[in-house]
């Protein structure tokens, strides 16, 4: 039997949390696979402990734009393979996917786009949501199985965040990002953690200005999220709420295989 954990952390800059401990978390928790969204950073600009980890093949995807987004996936078996993007220049030179291929499962690190900021980048965020969706369905016709994992930016219903009410105009609860994650799931892909865990005052996000982590005021919008094929592997879902470090906190899976 093989055990796979996977983590996945929105660490809001990765030189950041090296200098916030991250290597000691990382080798602590020593996942199989770990996937860090808004990285802000080039390549050139990480040390060698960031791009060659103890145990870890390191695969990066910066954003064209400095110092914004970007992806990097960290893996203690080589990946079959590594792809940067989807093949869309418009989303792909934002260095928001990372697909790798496990062999048991092909597996995306996506930092999904946020909304907030006008109705510009709303259409942006619901057009990238429409395509990439597209992307997963057509590799499930090829019988891929598949695990997406990383920032939504999204709280899907009431139950994952603290103040549905007051946030319905808001984008990362507004219904159309919402509808999308029930078409998601409506195409077959379950959001694991909810397999395991039904209470409400779960969240992966706080907002930093209003010190609302203290307080536990707080958004669910990390995700993993697995093709239902993979639902007889999946033996655990959590959210590690207790590491810091970021306006984030990870979450993780674990898969099993024969």
């Amino acid at each position: 039997m093989k055990k796979v954990k996977i983590l996945s952390w929105n660490v809001n800059g990765v030189r950041a949390a090296l200098k916030k401990g991250f290597l000691n978390w990382l080798s602590k928790e020593s996942p199989d696979v770990l996937c860090l969204q808004e990285i802000k950073a080039k390549r050139e600009q990480l040390p060698p402990e960031l791009l060659y980890p103890k145990g870890y093949e390191t695969h990066w995807n910066p954003a064209e734009r400095p110092g914004y987004s970007g992806v990097a996936t960290f893996a203690k078996s080589k990946p079959l393979s590594a792809k940067n993007g989807f093949g869309i220049t418009h989303f792909d030179s934002e260095g928001r996917v990372l697909e790798t291929d496990h062999g048991d499962f092909i597996l995306f690190n996506i930092y999904f786009p946020n909304g907030k900021r006008d109705a510009i980048r709303l259409k942006y965020k619901m057009d990238f949501y429409e395509e990439i969706l597209a992307y997963f369905l057509k590799l499930r016709k090829k019988g891929k199985k598949l695990v997406i994992c990383g920032d939504v930016n999204t709280a899907h219903n009431e139950i994952d965040l603290a103040r549905p009410k007051e946030n319905q105009k808001i984008s990362g609860f507004l219904p159309e990002e919402r509808a999308w994650m029930d078409k998601l799931v409506s195409k077959g892909f379950i959001d694991t953690f909810r397999v395991f865990t039904q209470e409400p005052g779960h969240y992966t996000w706080w907002d930093t200005l209003t010190r609302a982590r203290e307080r536990n005021v707080g958004w669910r919008i990390d995700y993993f999220f697995i093709s239902d094929d993979l639902k007889p592997n999946l033996s655990k879902a959590f959210i590690l709420p207790d590491v810091l470090g970021s306006d984030h906190c990870p979450v993780g899976i674990e898969l099993k295989f024969n």
